[in-house]
């Protein structure tokens, strides 16, 4: 039941008890009535009107999400090179993955564990290091 129809429920009530308007109880219960459907009205109103506001917020938002991909999607571009320069100068090295190929960049203490985890497809392998001479042979 909505608010109208409770107000309409309680002058029903109302003129069901047969009040005398012309006497001071009567006019008081008569003018509250009245002032409690006007409210009812008013408040459904107000309730559809912040409906339809939240709708047109939601869409104005929508737009400018679509506005701010237009407009910074270069800055954004910018800003993850940046990251990947201000990361590669963190990163001594760099290890390629044999199982997906992925390469990792990592610093000397994670080299030193000579066990490495891909952050990419999870899989463990084993650093081997050479010694300057097995290098040169090759």
């Amino acid at each position: 039941m909505n608010l109208s129809e409770k107000a309409a429920y309680i002058k029903g009530l109302m003129d069901g008890m047969e009040l005398d308007t012309s006497k001071k109880e009567g006019k008081i219960l008569a003018a509250m009535q009245e002032l409690l459907a006007e409210m009812a009205g008013t408040v459904e109103t107000l309730e559809g009107d912040v409906d339809q506001v939240y709708e047109e917020l939601d869409a104005i938002d929508e737009d400018m999400d679509d506005i701010e991909e237009v407009l910074f999607a270069d800055d954004e571009d910018e800003e993850d090179e940046d990251e990947e320069e201000d990361l590669h100068d963190l990163y001594d090295y760099e290890l390629t993955c044999p199982k997906c190929g992925t390469v990792t960049a990592v610093d000397e203490e994670t080299l030193m564990n000579e066990q490495i985890c891909c952050p990419e497809c999870g899989a463990d392998f084993d650093i081997h290091f050479e010694d300057e001479e097995e290098a040169t042979e090759e």
